[in-house]
C-alpha cells in the first residue's frame, strides 16, 4: 500500500558563506569537513523521503517496521539539516556581546550578556551534541536548551536563535578534546546581524 502523502521535491544544501572559511579560531579544514556532514544529512533526507513515498503503511508496527525506521531516521536527518543551517548562517561575524533586538531579549531573560554566555557555555559542556538558545512562545522568553543528538529533546513551540554544535566533529581538528576553548571561539565568531534578522522576522519583542 503506497501513499501520496510524501510527494516531495528534493532539496539541496545551502552554500557556505565565504566568511566561514576565514573564522578566528575555527579552521577552514574544520568547516569544510563539517559542511560535508551537513550535505550528507540533505542527501539522506532526500533518500528517506523518496522511500516514504512507497512505504507499505499497512505493515506499520511499533516494535519494528519500515515506516517506523524511516520516520525515526527522517527526524535525525531533518534535525541535522535545520541545526546546521542555523549554525553556519550565524557564524562569520565579529562576535562580542549581542546587540540590537537580541541584546534586549538576553538582558531581560538572563540578566546580562555575560550570564547568558556562561549559561550557554555550561549547557554546551553538558550536552553530547547540541545546545540552543531558543525563544519559547508559550513562556514568552529565551532559554538555553540541551540536546544529545540531532533529534534529541526538541522543545515544542520554541524557535532556536543560537545553535551551538558540540559534537566532536565541530572542534576536534582544531582543539582535540578541549571543547571549552572551541565554545569560546564559537562566541568570538557570532554574527549578531543574522540573529537579529531572525528575531525581527519572527516578530519577537521584549
Amino acid at each position: 500500500m503506497a501513499t501520496l502523502a510524501f510527494n516531495h521535491e528534493e532539496i539541496t544544501a545551502r552554500e557556505l558563506k565565504p566568511a566561514l572559511l576565514e573564522l578566528d579560531g575555527i579552521s577552514r579544514e574544520t568547516i569544510e569537513a563539517h559542511y560535508k556532514l551537513y550535505e550528507g544529512y540533505v542527501n539522506k533526507r532526500n533518500e528517506i523521503m523518496g522511500k516514504l513515498a512507497e512505504v507499505d503503511l499497512a505493515a506499520a508496527n511499533q516494535v519494528y517496521s519500515e515506516v517506523r525506521a524511516l520516520k525515526v531516521d527522517l527526524s535525525f536527518a531533518l534535525g541535522g539539516i535545520k541545526n546546521h543551517e542555523i549554525y553556519f548562517e550565524h557564524l562569520g561575524g565579529s562576535g562580542g556581546d549581542p546587540d540590537g533586538l537580541m541584546a534586549g531579549l538576553i538582558t531581560r531573560d538572563f540578566g546580562s550578556a555575560g550570564d547568558w554566555r556562561a549559561d550557554l557555555k555550561a549547557t554546551g559542556m553538558a550536552g553530547r551534541g547540541w545546545a540552543w538558545t531558543a525563544y519559547d512562545w508559550d513562556e514568552g522568553r529565551l532559554f538555553n536548551y540541551v540536546g544529545d543528538a540531532q533529534n534529541t529533546f526538541p522543545i515544542w513551540n520554541a524557535t532556536p536563535l543560537v545553535a551551538l554544535d558540540v559534537y566532536e566533529h565541530a572542534y576536534f581538528i582544531d582543539y582535540q578534546t578541549d571543547r571549552a576553548s572551541y565554545i569560546d571561539a564559537f562566541f568570538d565568531n557570532r554574527d549578531w546581524d543574522a540573529v537579529n534578522d531572525w528575531v525581527n522576522r519572527y516578530q519577537i519583542t521584549t
